[in-house]
This record gives structure tokens, C-alpha cells and sequence, in this order.
């Protein structure tokens, strides 16, 4: 689907995201096109398996009820597009194809929907299904972070019968997120940056976003490649 058509179906009635349908066109010229601030990425002609990383405590529940591609909700922040290319490095790492792609990821003040030691709403969880290209796009908005961890969206690659192909995280650029965290209704800088992260800190270059283009007002679009097994 035309990126500009997706982004304009998907927020059809959502004004709680300003201005996103023109972040396709503003992303590249508004902001630089970053791979990584601290680190080098696994972008380009690697053909690595990305980095297996825990579930974390709030995992997806019940995946297959949330077949979407805009998982907003009630949510409110900084306008986020992200686009995921899965491939398969055991079949010369060519896209995956008609494979799940589950992600969850916290609001803009850290939790998590859900659980009950968060809150039992539905909200920044979703599953698509990969095309021919091995891709699949989320309409979100750009996570904020809590105690201890580095800001991130996790990611579960499952087969169509639900086997598990792998769990991993995305990680932000340094310069993005102090962008984002500046702006209001976010919380200031994480307390745990990405070196410091107990999760990734020791994969960061497989699970730093590919790119991260765009800005505060009009949004950002993210390109992740990930590879499995």
C-alpha cells in the first residue's frame, strides 16, 4: 500500500496525532537520516540473526485479537511510522513472507497496556502479517521509557501455525529520543541510556533502528530490518 494512503487511512478519525500525514514527505528533509548515534547498525548487506532478547514483563496476552495496522488506541504523542522487513537468513536471507509480526511497546509515560499493575486497556499492542517484500507497517506514536530501561519497542516474529521464529527489541538513536523526550507530555531524559541498558546494551548494533527520519511535529518513520534463524 502507498505509504501516504496508509498513513491517511490509519489516523482517519484520530486526532490525537498531528500532522502525521505529512511525515512521509517532511522525514527527509526535516531531520537527518540516522542509522545510529552510539553505535553502528546491522543496515545494509548483513545478513546477521538479529538479536534474541527477552519478552520483557508485558508481553502481548492475546496477539491474535489485535490484527492491526494502527495500534494507537486512546494514546496521545509524537507521531511514529514503522515499517519492519523481516528476512530469513537460512533461505539466503530474502524477505519472509505471510509470517506474524507481533509488537508492544509502553505510552509516552511508561506503561504498558494490559496488566493490571499498569493498566487493562488494549492500547500500543498489534499483529500484521508480512507481504511478498516480507514487510509490515505500524501507525504508533513514539514510545517514552521507564525506570531502568532504555527506550525500545519489542518485536515477536511467529510462524502462521504461532512457532516462535524470535524475540527482539528495537532501540532508538541517542539524538532522536532527547528530541522527542524534550517536547511536552514526555518526561525528560530516560535515566537509563543505551550503553547503560541491561537488555541490549551488549547487541546495541543489531538492535538499533535501521533509520529514524522525520520530526516532533510531523512524526517519524522508522525502518527496521530483522533477520531469523
Amino acid at each position: 500500500m502507498d505509504r501516504k494512503k496508509f498513513l491517511r487511512n490509519g489516523l482517519f478519525g484520530l486526532g490525537a496525532i498531528i500532522a502525521l500525514p505529512t511525515a512521509i514527505s517532511s522525514c527527509s528533509k526535516d531531520n537527518d537520516n540516522e542509522s545510529s548515534d552510539d553505535t553502528g547498525n546491522n543496515s545494509g548487506g548483513d545478513c546477521s540473526v538479529s538479536p534474541a532478547e527477552t519478552k520483557g514483563p508485558f508481553p502481548i496476552l492475546t496477539p491474535a485479537q489485535y490484527v492491526r495496522a494502527s495500534i494507537i488506541g486512546d494514546r496521545t504523542g509524537v507521531a511514529l511510522l514503522m515499517t519492519l522487513t523481516i528476512e530469513d537468513q537460512s533461505n539466503g536471507c530474502t524477505p519472509l513472507a505471510n509470517v506474524f509480526v507481533d509488537v508492544w511497546q509502553c505510552d509516552k509515560d511508561g506503561l504498558y497496556s494490559q496488566y493490571a499493575t499498569q493498566t487493562s486497556a488494549n492500547y500500543l499492542r498489534g499483529r500484521q502479517t508480512t507481504n511478498q517484500n516480507g514487510q509490515v507497517s505500524f501507525i504508533s506514536i513514539f514510545p517514552g521509557w521507564y525506570p531502568g530501561r532504555a527506550p525500545h519497542i519489542h518485536v515477536e516474529i511467529l510462524t502462521p501455525e504461532g512457532r516462535s521464529l524470535l524475540v527482539t527489541q528495537i532501540a532508538f538513536p541517542v539524538s532522536t529520543y532527547t528530541s522527542v523526550y524534550a517536547t511536552d507530555g514526555y518526561n525528560g531524559a530516560p535515566d537509563t541510556s543505551n550503553t547503560q541498558d541491561s537488555i541490549f546494551s551488549n547487541s546495541l548494533s543489531g538492535n538499533m533502528a535501521d533509520s529514524v527520519t522525520g520530526n516532533n511535529t510531523d512524526g517519524y518513520t522508522l525502518l527496521k530490518k530483522i533477520t531469523v534463524a
